[in-house]
């Protein structure tokens, strides 16, 4: 059996610009992190999964990866790998689906 997923309006795509990242509410009022890498819309959760720290507030966007500002901890924006320490659990990832340029997020 499938689950029911629902695709939410979250921002126009002009609003978040190549290495830059963005943070925005779902419905329910679960918190997600937007990254564009590369000309590609990525969304993770936005809370690191070592501590309550906002990736969007605090978090510093290098490369491919969003470093936690709090302890360090980085995860990979595409996958939500956590791939440095203090971080082990991943983030979760949301698909992110283009539409007349606005962007939506599949939950």
């Amino acid at each position: 059996m499938s689950e029911l997923t629902t695709l939410t309006a979250v921002c126009a795509e002009h609003e978040l610009p190549d290495g830059e990242m963005l943070g925005c509410s779902l419905p329910d009022g679960t918190r997600i992190a937007l990254y564009r890498l590369h000309g590609r819309i990525y969304a993770t959760s936005d809370t690191c999964t070592h501590g309550e720290a906002s990736l969007s507030d605090d978090g510093l966007f290098h490369g491919d990866e969003i470093e936690c500002s709090w302890h360090g901890g980085r995860f990979k924006v595409a996958t939500g790998e956590a791939c440095a320490s203090p971080c082990w659990e991943p983030l979760r990832t949301y698909p992110v689906t283009i539409v007349d340029g606005t962007v939506h997020v599949e939950h």
